[in-house]
């Protein structure tokens, strides 16, 4: 028996748009100690429809039978997750870099919720940009030089008494979020040449700097300024080097900006090179 308006509600289902898929974040686990929680951690990704697990050097070695054990259902992402040495190689390919922590740093950076962060990874994520949060080791969580490298911290509202949560509890605190955020509607109007209008920096004919090409820039940045005297005292260089990233890691910037400020460090040393002539 047909219903009534059956066919033009195909029609409708048919022609009705598509919408753009949004790039997951990565979830970054940084020096995770036990397997079982590696697991549990990716359960509650799969919870959430989270899929790109990245390990960084995991304590007792990969593959480990008790994360797979405790993954249950969600043992495909064991058997998917990718190992790394360090975190800069963990997010070479990311363009935004946010660091999970529950504890106040003497760091000028952005702070997050959960709530926020899921709504900004998605702006992010439906403009084909690659993201990805860090997550630390159970005992201590990340380090001071470990939030260095990301762009922003996530920290959720929990009791100052008791502020601690487990690597999986942390997770899965985003995963929710992550998945019960809404799309931001397009702003003004939209046309052929240009699409709609988006809240945040517009970026035309580039793109938002991956972390590989960052970490590039900071490594021919501190040198010269190590062979020009700039990082000294000795003592201080870390502290001085970090302050700098985080300056970079502020300004959101993009291929073209880390081009271009390669080129301004290339200038400068090829005048103080003339300069000794």
């Amino acid at each position: 028996m047909k219903v009534k308006g059956e066919g033009s509600a195909r029609k409708r289902a048919k022609s009705a748009p598509v919408a753009a898929a949004t790039v997951q974040p990565a979830i970054v686990l940084v020096r995770p100690q036990l397997g079982e929680n590696i697991g549990f951690a990716a359960r509650a990704m799969a919870n959430f429809g989270l899929t790109d697990l990245r390990l960084v050097a995991p304590r007792d070695g990969w593959p480990n039978d008790k994360a797979h054990a405790a993954a249950a259902g969600a043992a495909f992402l064991i058997d998917q997750a990718k190992i790394y040495t360090s975190i800069e190689d963990a997010v070479g390919d990311l363009n935004f870099v946010l660091a999970a922590t529950a504890r106040p740093r003497e760091m000028v950076k952005t702070v997050l919720a959960p709530e926020s962060a899921a709504r900004e990874l998605r702006r992010r994520g439906r403009a084909a940009e690659r993201s990805g949060i860090l997550f630390g080791p159970e005992r201590s969580g990340l380090d001071n030089d470990d939030i260095a490298l990301a762009d922003a911290i996530l920290t959720a509202p929990v009791n100052p008494e008791f502020a601690s949560l487990s690597l999986p509890q942390a997770v899965l605190l985003f995963g929710y979020e992550w998945l019960k955020a809404e799309q931001a509607p397009s702003l003004g109007r939209v046309t052929t040449f240009d699409g709609p209008a988006k809240e945040g920096i517009a970026f035309p004919d580039t793109r938002a700097a991956t972390r590989a090409e960052l970490f590039a820039l900071f490594e021919h940045l501190e040198a010269e300024l190590d062979r020009s005297g700039f990082l000294r005292p000795p003592e201080k260089r870390p502290s001085m080097t970090r302050n700098i990233r985080n300056m970079f890691h502020r300004m959101g910037a993009t291929d073209q900006d880390v081009r271009t400020w390669r080129g301004i460090v290339a200038a400068l040393v090829r005048i103080r090179k003339k300069a000794r002539r």
